[in-house]
């Protein structure tokens, strides 16, 4: 049974199926959302179970598709695939359930929200480099309407922006993928990987091309400014999906295009990645240090946490040593899972918050954890995820990448700062919106209603899990980093 296929295509079928259904109520929307994305989501257990291959992809799925120039459907699945396809078929099914409450416009919304999971899984499975730019473009697409259709005040500004970033953005990587097939004949990722098509000063200019796509996706410094109006007028769904799964599509392809297809010009450009996934991490726990707006806070410690994923995948490039090339990708590709646990749980904490008092500004808060105790312990439990704490799931995942770092490049420690400054700003919104005097204008405030809980508990188990029992994910993980870091 096709399972890699069945569930990308899912998500859009049960999308257009919507569309000719003479009932788009709200109700039946939101039942058709949930039910789809719930089948996605068990579909990728039984994806889990069959397993992973130490030899290379496993599951791989592949049809004839435009013979004359060598372009196939091909899915399948590895150690660095596997954990995201995972992650995004639990942040999908999250956010339908909570995007329930949706009552405008909500069959177009649903028909959004399940073509970006089609789109997002797509990306993670193919290995087709055609395929994958198509189902890397489709993405942008989906999110745009989002933002734009069901954002906040400024949402067609946020929208516009980042369509314009992205789709520009992308078009060096196309450049790219034309060159890895002219120098191959096929468009196969598996045969780019196996045998790097490009030397020389072409494999320089598709290694830049691919940096500045997967830079501006990431983003990092400096690519990033459409990243903070994207997230704060984004709808809360929208931006859990867009830092929970799309940012990592940045993250993915730095491994599986840039370190894998044009690893001898990566390597000598590695000192200068690195740099950038120094100043990326440091710059973005400043950046959010700065911020009185929550949603515009955590949106800034995204850069700072991929940041971390690029300082692991430079590092591994750069290591003389096969141990510290493995430990390096392990700790990029688990920052990438446990990032999406994280700031997804945070993003729709804040969500929650702004629903009750439609304000994100902290110093419209104080005393809260009296009032919402679930809502405000869910909040403290996640941001000390998000500042590092051991036992939470950034910690497995950020020791590796320093580990790493400490063996291979000495000098890029210096990002370690980055979580102190993660810490004191955490600590500050802690202290100003639960704790200290509590403000009499939220007097009645509720706590989390049942549907809320339901979307917040299963992150914060898994964020819990993933810190002090990381072993079933990191197997997952090593069994194909040993291959790639080897």
């Amino acid at each position: 049974m096709p399972l890699l296929t069945i569930a990308t295509f899912l998500p859009i079928l049960a999308g257009l199926a919507l569309m000719v259904l003479p009932d788009r109520s709200a109700r039946i929307a939101h039942r058709v959302s949930i039910g789809a994305t719930g089948a996605v989501f068990l579909i990728t257990l039984a994806i889990w179970a069959r397993g992973i291959s130490p030899d290379g992809f496993a599951q791989v799925e592949e049809i004839a598709w435009i013979r004359a120039i060598g372009a196939a459907y091909r899915l399948g699945l590895d150690g660095l695939s596997l954990p995201l396809v995972l992650l995004t078929s639990v942040l999908f099914l999250l956010s339908a359930i909570y995007s329930a409450r949706i009552g405008e416009r909500a069959a177009s919304y649903v028909v959004l929200m399940l073509m970006l999971e089609t789109a997002a899984l797509g990306t993670f499975m193919a290995l087709d480099g055609l395929l994958f730019y198509v189902f890397f473009e489709v993405s942008l697409v989906g999110m745009y309407f989002m933002i734009a259709g069901w954002g906040y005040e400024d949402r067609q500004r946020a929208a516009l922006m980042f369509f314009l970033y992205t789709l520009l953005g992308s078009l060096p990587l196309l450049l790219a993928i034309i060159g890895l097939y002219l120098g191959s004949g096929t468009f196969d990722m598996r045969a780019w990987i196996d045998a790097p098509p490009l030397t020389g000063i072409a494999a320089m200019l598709a290694l830049i091309a691919m940096l500045f796509t997967f830079a501006v996706k990431i983003p990092a410094f400096p690519v990033h400014t459409w990243l903070p109006a994207a997230h704060v007028q984004a709808p809360t769904a929208g931006s859990v999906i867009l830092a929970g799964v799309m940012l990592k599509f940045g993250t993915y392809g730095l491994v599986r295009f840039a370190y894998l297809m044009t690893p001898e010009a990566f390597a000598r450009a590695g000192q200068v990645i690195l740099a950038f996934g120094v100043v990326s991490a440091l710059y973005g726990a400043f950046a959010a240090l700065a911020q009185t707006d929550l949603k515009k806070m955590i949106a800034y410690t995204s850069v700072n946490h991929m940041g971390y994923v690029v300082m692991g995948v430079a590092v591994a490039a750069l290591a003389s040593d096969p141990r510290t090339r493995t430990i390096g990708l392990d700790g990029a590709t688990l920052q990438m899972v446990s990032h999406g646990l994280v700031t997804g749980a945070l993003f729709f904490l804040v969500g929650m918050l702004q629903d009750r008092a439609h304000s994100r500004g902290m110093a419209d808060f104080g005393g809260l954890l009296g009032r919402v105790p679930w809502l405000g312990w869910a909040f403290v439990l996640s941001a000390f995820a998000s500042l590092g704490l051991p036992g939470l799931a950034h910690f497995p995942a950020e020791f590796q990448i320093f580990l790493a770092t400490l063996n291979g490049m000495p000098w890029g420690i210096v990002a370690i700062l980055a979580i102190v400054v993660t810490a004191a700003l955490y600590l500050r919104a802690i202290a100003a919106v639960f704790l200290g005097e509590a403000n009499p204008k939220w007097a009645d405030m509720p706590d989390l209603d049942r549907r809320e809980k339901l979307v917040v508990v299963p992150l914060l188990i898994l964020t819990v899990l993933v810190g002090i029992a990381p072993g079933w994910l990191i197997d997952m993980i090593h069994t194909t980093m040993t291959r790639i870091g080897g």
